[in-house]
């Protein structure tokens, strides 16, 4: 199998495991939003930001780090070199965890107490504190699979992490959720402790029979002081940003609420908004970027390699392709949308303010998805650094919108807020990988061609879904239209030359044997 064909066949594996776990996520959140309420889920969105900020300190940027020192090592086949640096890798990840996990459980009590001043964030917050290792860990052997470009390894043990979170969560939820809204968040957080310490075990015992068999024990001229230099010159940039980063999102996130009140919402209300903005309308939003966020991750390697190994012309080739495949799909996945937002808030979570909040991030799907794509070539090709510095203006210029708009315009102040953040993130970005790849665009293929077809299309599709009755439930509903609107935003592309018979020829030869 060439270089190619293992890409797209690592991508799609990814995105077939990514595709069926989300949708059972998003099925499973809906669950657990009936069954805990809109305030339980804001007040579990807020723990998770205090818990985000230490999972950063706990992964340091190893992820990163192990995929670019295994992957450059195997390309110079210098396996000796790729023990050495998942080694160093795992030695440094777990030091941070065990240092991250520490002082978040001593401090657990005056961070619930005094920063989100609320007393029931406490004990899920000590819960968290000890699966820090465990996530650290699995994270540095997560790397290592994408590095190797076994990914399948990592979607094993990632589904059964799903599948143990989903069990637990019941079993605790029939035993606490009586209890009241804290319970619930305990019951949340420990079943997603068990998940994570049931992954840690399943990926290391791939990580053994993988390494022992495809990694041979072999000599290294490099020094393990040089190797860990290497580690620190990855790891570190990487961690130091995060760290401000993750902090300053931490600070935002505590601050929406606080916000929202001052807006003259009760606390209560308040901490349902924030939840389902943050914790309902987010996550199916996100949902379609597991198709193109397992081959963005799979381009760091690729990318990586073709560094190294000075290919400019294949480095500008996956750009370009990445940046089209993920315009056409992201203007697709918008049009769905912008076209059925009001049906599918009722359908997921019956819930018409969540549709309503789906329609109005909709048109900004495009941007947030093609950032993350970007994010993940700047990393590629060693522009990390740059990459978390426009992540740290984003966070900064949050919670500035987040302090001035809130009080006065309510949730619908941050809606404003992530539109403002995005755009200049996203600007930023991508300026800077069209400078360091210097690849050409074509604004008006690219942008203004597949705008065209997805409005077409859903103006034909929303004419349709409201003229045409159909006996049918509204879930076979929204499949028969959006598969019909995919379809014509596909033909209208096809006719607008937004992808070509070349194209097509491409995406066939990967399938031929």
């Amino acid at each position: 199998m060439n270089n190619i064909k293992k890409f797209f066949a690592n991508g799609l594996l990814l995105t077939l495991s990514a595709l069926i776990m989300r949708s059972i996520s998003v099925k499973f959140g809906a669950y657990v939003a009936a069954e805990a309420g809109t305030e339980a889920m804001g007040l579990f969105g807020l723990i998770m930001s205090v818990f985000g900020f230490a999972l950063t300190i706990a992964t340091s940027g190893v992820n990163l780090a192990v995929t670019r020192m295994v992957s450059e090592a195997i390309a110079q086949n210098d396996f000796g070199l790729a023990r050495m640096s998942l080694k160093k890798c795992i030695k440094y990840c777990f030091f941070c965890s065990v240092l991250a996990g520490s002082l978040l459980f001593i401090l657990a009590r005056p961070i619930g107490d005094a920063v989100l001043k609320d007393s029931r964030t406490v004990m899920p917050l000590k819960i968290l504190a000890l699966s820090l290792p465990f996530i650290s860990v699995s994270s540095a052997l997560g790397g290592y699979f994408t590095a190797v470009r076994r990914v399948y390894k990592n979607t094993l043990w990632q589904v059964s992490e799903q599948f143990i979170k989903m069990y637990f969560t019941v079993k605790f939820f029939i035993l606490f959720i009586h209890r009241g809204i804290e319970y619930a968040c305990i019951a949340l957080v420990a079943a997603d402790a068990i998940s994570e310490l049931s992954a840690f075990l399943f990926s290391a015992v791939l990580w053994f029979f993988d390494q022992k068999k495809h990694i041979p024990r072999s000599v290294t001229s490099v020094s393990g002081a040089q190797t860990e230099k290497k580690l620190y010159s990855i790891a570190l940039p990487v961690a130091l940003s995060t760290y401000i980063r993750s902090g300053l999102l931490t600070i935002e996130h505590i601050l929406i609420p606080r916000g929202l009140m001052k807006s003259g919402l009760s606390k209560s209300d308040a901490l349902s908004s924030y939840g389902i903005l943050h914790s309902m309308v987010m996550p199916v939003l996100l949902f379609p970027t597991a198709v193109i966020s397992s081959f963005s991750g799979l381009l760091i390697p690729e990318l990586s390699d073709a560094a190294v190994k000075n290919e400019k012309a294949r480095v500008q080739s996956i750009v370009a392709h990445a940046f089209r495949a993920c315009l056409i799909f992201s203007f697709g996945v918008a049009g769905i949308f912008l076209c059925f937002s009001d049906e599918l808030g009722i359908l997921i979570y019956d819930s018409s303010e969540a549709g309503h909040f789906m329609r109005l991030l909709a048109p900004l799907i495009p941007v947030m998805y093609l950032d993350g794509v970007t994010d993940a070539m700047l990393k590629g090709l060693g522009e990390q650094v740059y990459s978390m510095n426009v992540n740290i203006i984003d966070a900064l210029m949050s919670i500035l919108f987040v302090v001035l708009l809130l009080p006065g315009c309510g949730i619908n102040g941050y809606v404003i807020t992530i539109y403002i953040t995005e755009l200049v993130n996203a600007s930023l970005s991508i300026a800077r990988l069209l400078k360091v790849t210097g690849l050409k665009t074509h604004a008006f293929r690219w942008l203004f061609l597949p705008l065209l077809s997805v409005l077409g299309a859903v103006s034909a599709g929303r004419a349709a879904f409201q003229l045409i009755p159909l006996v049918f439930p509204l879930r076979e509903q929204l499949i028969i239209f959006g598969f019909a609107v995919t379809c014509l935003y596909l033909l209208l592309a096809r006719i607008t030359r937004v992808y070509d018979k070349n194209d097509l020829k491409r995406i066939k030869s990967v399938f031929r044997s």
